[in-house]
């Protein structure tokens, strides 16, 4: 979905536009509008702006003064100058710029409609246009890539009883000729995808390099980034600015990536139907709270809700519940795989790595190794529903530490593996449970919130989503789209106060969210084929 801002200090033509195209294409645009360049970058601070159709000459702040601006903040922003003023010299400076339109009020709203989905495809193509060309995307030296993010890795562990030195930092990241300042703060970022089921390690590999090569597409030269794997199998990218004196774009850069990851999703839905979720730290980490930091994303990428949905998360939502005290010893690869697994809702994945184990084991014939392993993998399910407060769904939790209690090695095996079933049956009716719980709460704020501000970015703001997600997501659950459950609310609250005789129809105007007394008649009418008058008439004909 792209974002249209139209900006215009004369609010019948704001109001008149964002009427338009609110209804023209609601699958793929969702709008805004400012009635001043001020309030404009207001809006180019909260969210990615994809197109912007403005006044060029306005009080204060004009149009050309505001693209200067909203170009710093997103450099990809197409720009439609619509005006009422055939000045040569607007329309000269308009034409210098890249990836400007300029058009007079008088051509219409067919015109503007022209133009804007014209500049909709231009974006679209530049998605198909960008070539993956994975030799250029790749470092230099393989093996030193490999060394590099090997390093990265072990700054991500937590050490107990090691002191942190940034000496040592400063000597390794020149040994490795790592790229990241490591006397400046980084931003972490933790990417998960959802690979299609029955993927190859070849298949999955290959998807890695694609993303990776798209990043780099995306991501401004301003950007210091490097990207690993971790052992889990997901990608962390530690970024920071390359000009440490531009505080501008130091305090922006999490919302630059927020924005620009929304891009980076839809052309992997797009290109290779790739469900790719992020989780952004909204602040910067020194490299000593990196390993607290990383873990602390990591768990709220397990506490999202839907794996086949694109998310963008942060972590300045409440996250008290989430601890950061995670024991990084050393353990089997196999159940450290498991435990990923577990954590991660991978249910076949799991149970495929169980399956194999347990057969391992029972080959083997060594009594004391499959008790060893029971215990184990006992272990790692115990704590899971200890973490979470599961012991209720268990049948007879306790026996998972006690082998004693089962008739045989091969019965307690079995054990194992049905627990480990009731662990990720209870975890997907416990994400539909809190889906459920997220819609209900939007709905009822919307309703109790008819006269105020309901864009998409602001419900996103209140309820620690990101706008593109919470979309997806609204009408994954509902079945309609959230612009569209607004409008109902609105005429449904509507029409109740129509039934006062002594409430004015402007105030009803305003009660449920419109300025403009215009801008509502036309709105009720569309929809229930009366305007408010004649709705409120009908209701005394007897």
């Amino acid at each position: 979905m792209y974002r249209l801002l139209i900006v215009d200090d004369e609010e019948i033509i704001t109001d008149g536009l964002y009427e338009v195209f609110s209804n023209y294409m609601p699958e793929q645009l969702d709008v805004y509008k400012a009635y001043s360049g001020t309030e404009a970058l207001q809006w180019m601070k909260r969210t990615r702006i994809d197109i912007i159709l403005s006044d060029i000459a306005m009080p204060g702040m004009n149009g050309l003064e505001l693209i200067k601006h909203v170009h710093s903040y997103w450099p990809k922003c197409k720009v439609v100058f619509l005006t009422g003023h055939s000045n040569f010299d607007y329309t000269y400076q308009a034409i210098q710029m890249d990836d400007v339109k300029y058009l007079l009020k008088t051509e219409g709203y067919d015109k503007v409609i022209e133009v804007i989905e014209a500049m909709i495809q231009k974006i679209q193509q530049q998605f198909e246009q960008i070539k993956l060309v994975e030799q250029s995307r790749e470092q230099k030296d393989a093996y030193q890539f490999m060394e590099q993010s090997e390093y990265l890795r072990h700054v991500l562990q937590k050490k107990i009883n090691t002191p942190f030195r940034q000496e040592d930092l400063i000597n390794e990241f020149h040994n490795f000729h790592i790229k990241l300042n490591p006397s400046r703060d980084v931003l972490l970022v933790h990417g998960r995808l959802t690979y299609p089921k029955g993927a190859t390690y070849t298949t999955k590999n290959e998807i890695q390099t694609y993303v990776r090569a798209k990043w780099n597409d995306y991501m401004s030269d301003k950007l210091l980034n490097m990207e690993i794997v971790d052992r889990y199998s997901d990608l962390i990218w530690f970024i920071q600015d390359t000009e440490a004196e531009n505080h501008s774009l130091h305090d922006h850069l999490p919302k630059y990536i927020e924005g620009t990851l929304e891009l980076l999703q839809q052309e992997c839905m797009y290109s290779h139907e790739l469900v790719l979720s992020f989780v952004i730290s909204s602040n910067f980490s020194s490299w000593s709270e990196v390993p607290d930091k990383y873990e602390q994303l990591r768990q709220i990428q397990q506490m999202k809700i839907n794996n086949n949905v694109p998310t963008i998360l942060k972590d300045d939502q409440d996250t008290k519940s989430i601890s950061t005290n995670y024991d990084y010893s050393s353990t089997n690869y196999k159940l450290e795989m498991m435990f990923g697994h577990v954590e991660a809702n991978r249910r076949e994945a799991f149970l495929q790595e169980l399956d194999v184990l347990i057969d391992t084991e029972l080959s083997n014939g060594n009594m004391h190794e499959m008790k060893e392993i029971y215990y184990r993998v006992g272990l790692l399910l115990y704590s899971y529903v200890n973490q979470r407060g599961w012991h209720h769904v268990i049948n007879q939790f306790e026996l998972l530490l006690d082998l004693d209690e089962h008739a045989s090695i091969e019965e307690g095996f079995a054990y194992l593996r049905i627990v480990a079933k009731q662990l990720f049956d209870y975890n997907q009716k416990d994400e539909r449970d809190r889906a459920t719980h997220v819609i209900e709460t939007i709905c009822q704020y919307i309703q109790q919130h008819l006269s105020e501000d309901l864009s998409l970015v602001k419900l996103a703001e209140i309820h620690y989503f990101n706008p593109s997600y919470l979309s997806h997501f609204f009408k994954q659950e509902k079945g309609i789209n959230l612009s569209e459950y607004i409008e109902r609310c609105r005429i449904k609250r509507a029409k109740e106060l129509l039934e006062r005789r002594d409430l004015k129809i402007k105030d009803v105007c305003v009660s449920v969210g419109y300025v403009s007394a215009h801008s509502f008649t036309r709105f009720f009418k569309k929809v229930t084929g009366k305007t408010p008058k004649e709705y409120r008439d009908s209701l005394y004909i007897h």
